[in-house]
């Protein structure tokens, strides 16, 4: 529809601002990039809401359903007459919905880091990544087809690795940088041989045929291809892996504590509500080929995301770098999304837990950004990450305060807050679908609650510290942007969610499932008091049960050696028994053939080079040697006839 061709501009806007800072804003004063950033992302802003508006409440639907619509479709690269790659922009609920949420979050930021990156070398380069990183995102989830998803999904990659590297004088970000885009690049192998292979199958790349309940897409590679599984389960786990790759699901996930070695404004913006939710949106995105294609893909995103949610729940309860227990918090939600798209099913009835995840992903977006940057005011206000060396902010820092402690309601699941909502429905998902993981979830739901008060307890109570300077609250720039993203932590989970967005396009009616929703808030509340209990006020409890622990807090602290195990695996095994080998090969048999040959080949030259001295005495008594020697060969054979 023409209407919706306004939302076009979205991405050029986005591409000129990451030109217009990167190439001229070095030229002008800081911030001038800065501000040409936010103005940009407010148009952006403002133009998605626009879309949305006109999306939900007058042209998204026919009938009772919500359709897709492409405001146009260009054609780039024709394989033969049914394969092809275009560039264009589809509209549906769940793009339309991940619209609101990128620019949100990214506006926030933007304005936010107007005052924490104040005086920052590279002020213009830091916005110019910003506008890149959100351009590459939003493109991202409004492509029509998988490869066009593709394109930008490896672009994000590059400008996650330009955020987290940053500080590029600083050896621990240069090697979080790198370590983030190589453990990416191998899910990314992954996803692109799923989307290969795919293609093959399905002879296209279009989402609209692919994603049709009644197209030819869903009914094909049925066939049995490995371990019992089916040509269309392999390739929708192997597009999982790019998947968990990107949304840091274990054993993937070792690339995301190390980003928080970028400034606080990008963890905000790339780990907690945009990037690290690409897996969860191209899982929804293709839902309905994991739905019909049979419940062995959707059972193995099930059980990792179950699993990742609280194995990352239980590291995050012994870290001491805030910032680190906000990014294993990161994981563990984004497993709690995953986890509820496994579980769905697909229609009115059972499809709760794909609207439960995008649900979760919204509010998710409000209240961790929030985290984020309130962590930022903190470490804008005293300099320090350690929570041991934190206690009694909430003197100096009132609203940074506040909104945390709405923040920390919010994922704790505690109402009226938005968490409440979308986690009462993926606990309400799981229970009808497996009791295993509804149970597990259940728990890890209260192990949040423990950990997010025993941060929050650990940085505004707890023991009184002396500080080199006087904690003050940060800039008009950095508190507005808190405030506007706690009023969205506190109401946006009273939006009927499920009206706009569900597995089928058709409103998903939901309520509150008390008989879920009172455990779940009984239980985080026994979270919160034992954070409580232990750390409201200074006291030797949490080394005593440390220490009655032993081992098991150790292993948990160090992650569980996951790190160690790939250290081990890649340095100890593969570089030693596999790497070293072929580089041996390649050094010795392959450069050592090649470097002989140049030698015989020089040898030889330097020994006939004396041929062409040009002096005529040499050259008659190489000729009449010549001539000799050739005599006496025709002599001798001849005597021998």
């Amino acid at each position: 529809m023409e209407i919706f061709n306004i939302t076009g501009i979205i991405p050029i806007i986005l591409f000129a601002s990451f030109l217009f800072t990167g190439l001229a804003g070095g030229r002008l004063k800081p911030m001038v990039s800065g501000i040409t950033g936010t103005l940009s992302i407010f148009i952006v802003t403002a133009v998605s809401y626009y879309t949305a508006y006109k999306y939900f409440f007058e042209f998204g639907k026919a009938g009772n359903e919500y359709i897709k619509i492409i405001p146009f479709n260009l054609m780039w690269l024709q394989f033969n007459d049914t394969l092809f790659i275009n560039m264009g922009i589809l509209l549906d609920p769940i793009s339309v919905m991940m619209l609101i949420v990128i620019s949100t979050v990214s506006l926030m930021v933007h304005l936010y880091s107007l005052g924490y990156m104040k005086g920052e070398t590279g002020f213009a380069r830091f916005y110019s990544f910003l506008s890149l990183f959100t351009f590459s995102m939003i493109s991202l989830v409004i492509s029509t087809n998988l490869f066009q998803t593709y394109i930008f999904w490896e672009l994000v990659g590059i400008s996650s690795y330009l955020l987290i590297g940053y500080y590029y004088s600083k050896p621990s970000a240069v090697a979080a940088s790198k370590k983030a885009f190589i453990v990416t690049r191998f899910a990314d192998l992954g996803f692109l041989i799923g989307i290969l292979i795919l293609s093959y199958i399905t002879k296209t790349f279009e989402y609209t045929t692919l994603t049709d309940p009644n197209g030819s897409a869903i009914n094909q590679g049925s066939s049995v291809l490995f371990l019992g599984l089916s040509a269309m389960n392999v390739t929708l786990i192997l597009i999982f892996i790019g998947c968990a790759g990107k949304s840091a699901m274990f054993p993937l996930h070792i690339w995301l504590p190390d980003a928080m070695e970028g400034p606080t404004p990008v963890s905000a913006l790339i780990h907690a509500a945009t990037m690290v939710v690409a897996g969860v949106y191209l899982i929804a995105r293709l839902f309905p080929l994991y739905i019909f294609s049979g419940a062995d893909a959707l059972n193995v995103i099930a059980f990792i995301g179950t699993f990742t949610s609280l194995f990352a729940a239980l590291i995050a309860t012994t870290q001491m770098d805030i910032k680190r227990i906000l990014a294993f918090s990161t994981i563990s939600q984004i497993g709690f999304m995953i986890m509820s798209l496994g579980v769905s099913g697909y229609g009115d009835t059972n499809g709760l837990g794909f609207t439960a995840s995008m649900f979760h992903l919204f509010t998710h977006a409000m209240f961790k950004a929030l985290l984020f940057l309130c962590a930022g005011a903190v470490i804008h206000a005293i300099h320090l990450n350690n929570l041991n060396e934190m206690g009694g902010l909430r003197k100096y820092l009132p609203v940074t305060h506040i909104t945390f402690l709405i923040a920390c309601l919010a994922i704790s699941g505690i109402p009226p807050f938005s968490g409440f909502f979308s986690k009462d429905e993926i606990l309400t998902a799981a229970f009808a679908k497996n009791k295993l993981i509804f149970t597990t979830a259940l728990i890890t739901a209260g192990i949040t609650a423990f950990y997010m008060f025993r941060l929050y307890f650990g940085i505004f109570w707890n023991k009184e510290v002396k500080y080199d300077k006087t904690p003050h609250e940060a800039p008009k720039t950095m508190t507005t942007a808190l405030i506007i993203l706690a009023v969205g932590s506190a109401i946006t989970g009273f939006i009927p969610f499920g009206n706009f967005v569900s597995s089928n396009g058709v409103p998903l009616e939901s309520h509150i499932h008390f008989e879920i929703a009172i455990p779940a808030v009984i239980t985080a509340l026994v979270g919160i008091f034992v954070a409580y209990i232990f750390y409201k006020k200074e006291n030797n409890l949490p080394v005593r049960v440390s220490s009655a622990v032993g081992g098991l807090y150790g292993i948990i602290y160090r992650k569980f050696f996951i790190d160690e195990i790939y250290i081990f695996i890649t340095k100890g095994l593969i570089f030693r028994f596999i790497s070293g080998p072929v580089v041996w090969f390649d050094r010795h048999i392959v450069d050592g053939t090649m470097n002989g040959i140049a030698f015989i080949t020089n040898l030889v030259s330097e020994k006939i080079k004396y041929f062409q001295s040009g002096q005529v005495q040499q050259y008659a008594y190489v000729m009449l040697s010549g001539i000799i020697i050739i005599v006496i060969t025709v002599i001798y054979i001849l005597s021998n006839l």
